[in-house]
């Protein structure tokens, strides 16, 4: 007969016919199947099982974190535990590390956590420190915080941990590189989103987050090359979800991490996403440099930098090239007379849960028309806080040149790929001098 995909479909779903019919053929089979059902339902009811004394209390995550959101943008916002010194050195992933094992603690161990043969090195490590050592085990270990799922398997990881936070009763923490978790776990964690929404339709309950660590994120990863050294990963879960349901976290300095990640759990979504970079940070004196505390991050978008005459309105995402700003490019900026408006984007989704006048107040479509943008991801990702086809055409991002970037630190790739600080100020500078009606003041040398 014939052959194809249609006839191999069709005799597929005819054996499903067979199949069934011969089910309803042996009432008695399937009456005792249902029976088998029902008495082990009754088996487990018999039991009377409860939570143990000193199980983990996920409520107390969300309780924690909604304060914190409440206190935003106010410095007392952060746990005085999480608060870092200015002129000290650390990394974003080793400070949602120390993030996570705070609401760990605060919840008696609610966080389940598992990382595809990274465990130590995306610092997720942390949030097990202070329970049982090892990995967990239902008899054997069931005090441990961290999770052994088949090695480096991200959609493994992320489909287990998906049925983890489900329940209801804890909360999954999965990590990788970002290149790598965030496209092969975004099948299970858009499955979580589907059958969280249709639960709290049904419950009227809120979500039960999963947290995905996309860890080792962008160009800072340069020695590892392009296959990890990933700009591409946050396009794939921005603003790809129903609204609410997920929240992507893009935090550039260390300080922003608490902020960020209480403000994600403080509103419950089914998918919290954060994007960490891997090297150590300077810990800035934000204040002393003229910018925005950390805990303003908390809106999402933020005026980074604020001048009231500002020369060029510039929109920001990304750790690496962000730091490349503030230390290189805004001095040279400076020199050159030119005072900058600086936007930070640290979370289109939480920009999103905010009321329409606080949007428009905070980021109007009059900034987003004249601005430029400077991204460590993907150009797409700028599109709706750089309008203008002159903005876009002046905008910087990794893949400006045409081609995907080299291995080496992670300095020389920001250069390879013109955003250096130099770079940067050197772009921003040809922008202003090359279109009209866009002016910068000239410096005495220039005149």
């Amino acid at each position: 007969g014939a052959d194809g995909a249609a006839a191999r479909e069709e005799c597929f779903w005819a054996t499903l016919e067979a199949v069934r019919a011969q089910v309803r053929a042996l009432p008695e089979m399937t009456a005792a199947l249902a029976q088998r059902l029902a008495a082990a339902r009754d088996r487990l009811d018999g039991r009377r099982r409860s939570p143990r004394p000193d199980a983990p209390r996920v409520d107390d995550v969300y309780r924690v974190a909604a304060a914190a959101a409440r206190l935003a943008p106010a410095p007392e916002a952060t746990p005085p535990e999480l608060r870092l010194e200015p002129g000290s050195s650390t990394t974003l992933r080793g400070e949602f590390g120390r993030a996570l094992h705070y609401l760990q603690t605060a919840s008696g161990g609610a966080l389940l956590v598992a990382a595809a043969d990274l465990m130590g090195s995306t610092s997720v490590n942390t949030a097990g420190e202070g329970f049982a050592g090892g990995f967990w085990n239902a008899s054997g270990n069931p005090q441990a915080r961290l999770l052994s799922i088949g090695g480096i398997c991200e959609d493994g990881i992320v489909g287990v941990l998906s049925g983890v936070s489900a329940y209801g009763h804890g909360i999954g923490v999965a990590s990788s590189y970002g290149a790598f978790l965030a496209p092969l776990g975004h099948i299970a964690a858009r499955l979580h989103a589907i059958g969280a929404q249709a639960h709290t339709t049904a419950t009227g309950e809120p979500y039960r987050p999963l947290i995905l660590t996309c860890a080792h994120t962008g160009l800072k990863t340069g020695e590892d090359g392009p296959t990890h050294a990933d700009p591409q990963p946050l396009q794939i879960l921005q603003e790809g979800f129903p609204r609410g349901t997920a929240v992507t976290l893009t935090p550039w300095e260390p300080q922003e991490i608490w902020t960020l990640t209480a403000a994600a759990l403080a509103h419950r979504p089914a998918i919290v996403a954060m994007f960490v970079t891997r090297p150590t940070e300077p810990v800035l004196d934000r204040a002393a440099l003229g910018l925005a505390p950390a805990e303003a991050a908390a809106s999402g978008v933020y005026v980074l930098r604020a001048t009231d005459s500002p020369d060029v309105t510039l929109v920001l995402q990304e750790s690496a090239v962000t730091y490349a700003f503030v230390r290189e490019a805004l001095p040279l900026l400076l020199e050159k007379g030119v005072d900058p408006l600086v936007y930070y984007v640290a979370s289109a989704e939480l920009f999103d849960l905010l009321p329409d006048t606080d949007r428009r107040a905070l980021f109007p479509e009059a900034r987003a028309a004249e601005a430029i943008g400077i991204t460590g991801f993907t150009l797409p990702t700028l599109y709706r806080w750089v309008t203008s086809a002159a903005g876009r055409s002046a905008s910087l991002y990794p893949y400006m040149r045409g081609h995907y970037l080299g291995s080496g630190p992670g300095e020389m790739v920001l250069t390879e790929a013109g955003l250096d600080g130099e770079s940067q100020a050197a772009a921003i500078l040809s922008h202003l001098d090359a279109h009209a009606g866009i002016s910068r003041p000239r410096t005495k040398e220039e005149s």
